[in-house]
Order: C-alpha cells, then sequence, then structure tokens
C-alpha cells in the first residue's frame, strides 16, 4: 500500500498516542511501501505544536491543514473556528515538523475582493509548504450555505477571474498546478489523491469512509461504512464491519472514469480507461471525437485529457461521457 490518507471530520482531535495505536494497526493489516505517504488532516484551531509533534512521531509524513484564508473576516463568514494568527502559527510549525505540508484554501467566497484574495495567496505562499489546494467555494446541496446562501457571493464572471488570479500567482511562486485544484511544488504532488484521479483503488475504513475496489473478474464496487461514529462503533465492538456496497455498471464507468480522470492537467494514458473499467475505448470514441473537434480534448489519441478550454466547461466535458457504455 502507498499511501494511507487519515481525513475528516477533525483528526486532529486525536491524541498522539491514538494516531500512533491507529498506525499500529494498520502497518500490521496491510503491508506499507518503504516510502508511504500518510497524510492527516489537521484543524488549525483544534491543534498545536506539541500534538503535530506526536503525529510527527507516530509515522504521519504529510499534514493537510484546513487553513481556507488568512483573513479573519473571511473565516467568520465562513464560521471558522480559528483565527488568521492561529492558521499562520499552526503552519509554522508544521513546516518544521512534517516533510510535506499542504494547506487548503478557498476563493470566491462571500464579499471577497480581488485585493483580499491577492493577500491570502501571498500569505499562502510565504508560509513555505509543498502543496496548496485552492478550492472554489461551491454551494453542496444540503449545506448551510445551500439552505441560506450569503449575501456578496461572486458571480460566474468574477469568480473565473478570481481563479485566473491564483493560478497565474501560484504559478509564479514555483508551484505547479497538476490537477483542478491541486498546485505541488516540483516533486511533491499528492500521491494520494492522484490515486483517485487516475481511478485506482482504495480501501475506506472509519465512519463514513468511501472505498473503491476492483474485485477478481473486474467487477468494480464502491463502498460506503455508517456515518454515523456511534453506529459504527458499535459494528465495531459486535465485530461487524459492515459496508454499504454498490456494483458500478458498465454503463456508468464511462462517466465514472472521466468524472476523476480529467481532472488532472496532463491527463492519463489512454490505456488506463480499458486498464481499470475493463471496456474498450472504442466505445467513447464517439465522444472523444467530437470533443476533439470542439477543441475540448486534446487530439494526441494517446491521453485522455482536456485543452485548457475543456477546463474551462469540465463537467460539460464529463457529462458528455454519461452513456458512453454498451448494457
Amino acid at each position: 500500500m502507498s499511501s494511507v490518507f487519515i481525513g475528516g471530520g477533525t483528526p486532529s482531535l486525536m491524541t498522539g498516542a491514538g494516531m500512533s495505536r491507529l498506525l499500529t494497526g494498520v502497518r500490521a493489516a496491510v503491508t506499507l511501501a518503504q516510502d508511504a505517504e500518510i497524510t492527516m488532516e489537521a484543524n488549525p484551531g483544534a491543534s498545536n505544536r506539541e500534538r503535530f509533534a506526536e503525529y510527527a512521531a507516530a509515522g504521519v509524513t504529510r499534514l493537510s491543514l484546513g487553513v481556507q484564508s488568512f483573513d479573519d473576516t473571511l473565516l467568520k463568514r465562513l464560521g471558522r473556528i480559528h483565527s488568521s494568527a492561529q492558521a499562520q502559527d499552526a503552519v509554522k510549525a508544521a513546516v518544521e515538523l512534517f516533510p510535506e505540508v499542504n494547506i487548503d484554501v478557498m476563493y470566491a467566497l462571500p464579499g471577497q475582493s480581488r485585493e483580499m484574495l491577492e493577500r491570502d495567496i501571498a500569505c499562502a505562499l510565504a508560509c513555505g509548504t509543498t502543496h496548496l489546494s485552492f478550492y472554489e467555494l461551491t454551494l453542496e446541496e444540503g449545506s448551510v450555505f445551500w439552505k441560506r446562501p450569503p449575501e456578496g457571493l461572486p458571480d460566474s464572471d468574477l469568480a473565473a477571474d478570481l481563479g485566473e488570479i491564483v493560478h497565474d500567482r501560484l504559478r509564479d511562486g514555483g508551484f505547479v498546478r497538476y490537477e483542478i485544484s491541486g498546485y505541488a511544488r516540483p516533486g511533491h504532488m499528492c500521491r494520494h489523491n492522484r490515486t483517485y484521479w487516475t481511478f485506482g483503488d482504495y480501501l475506506g475504513i472509519g465512519a463514513g469512509a468511501h472505498g473503491k475496489v476492483t474485485l477478481p473478474g473486474g467487477t468494480l464496487v464502491r463502498t460506503m461504512r455508517p456515518k454515523a461514529p456511534g453506529r459504527y462503533m458499535d459494528g465495531v465492538r459486535s465485530g461487524r464491519f459492515g459496508a454499504w456496497r454498490r456494483k458500478v455498471s458498465p454503463r456508468d464507468l464511462p462517466f465514472e472514469f472521466m468524472l476523476n480522470a480529467l481532472r488532472l492537467l496532463d491527463g492519463v494514458p489512454a490505456g488506463r480507461f480499458e486498464e481499470t473499467t475493463g471496456l474498450s475505448l472504442a466505445e467513447l470514441e464517439p465522444a472523444l471525437s467530437s470533443l476533439r473537434d470542439e477543441g475540448l480534448m486534446v487530439r494526441d489519441r494517446g491521453i485522455l485529457a482536456v485543452t485548457g478550454l475543456g477546463r474551462r466547461f469540465l463537467s460539460d466535458v464529463q457529462e458528455r461521457f454519461l452513456c458512453c457504455a454498451a448494457e
């Protein structure tokens, strides 16, 4: 196994001893690569330097901090519990203790101006991390913002302009954009995330965890553990480790593959589609041909990747693969 990702929730509420027990259990259950990437997420408002040192000693090699913004006004609008000062202190400690550090930052926030974004980017670049993830705020169904959209959200044109500012400033700061939201210094791409985007398999363990497993014979199964921690722990205590399972039909595979692979700016080798789905790439050819003619996908038939124009309309490109495979 090449990577472990300990996500949230808020894993940084765990003690150092708890993290050590968790990773000892992982190593007992699976064979980890000697250079395995072991990431954990942390909230700047629920962590400190001493705890970070304990996580590093337990074997965590990569810390991902949910900073979201370095602007106290914006943090308050987002309902975050940490301040800008706490965020900067947390990042400083992380950079000193872990070989790999990512910070998550959001843009297109309610009331955010170009100048405010420029300041957030400057703060992020000054932190000295190896990886930056910049996400455009989206109103997801079921979220608080979905139910009560905040005032001052930028329109689509301003949001696009803000995205261009992010790309240009991070490029100038020495970061390479390798995925729609992912920027890394050379040699520091997130291994675990690339497993998702290249349609690799991964186990989902813990309350609410999702997994993707290819069974012998090629059937692809998606899994999800019970979301409620109490229900999940009751199952663990009783020896039941059940998970909701869904077999992905061949008809759905093209869309699921492209939903992930086209997030990578360099795309994936065309052979990766057949390798991971068991389907013939020829079944996608009508859609691929049309998208190439429209300038939305690259013409190199050895690569599955969108063009710069295709990135601007990525959701539309991905939707073109909804009904590509035979029944």
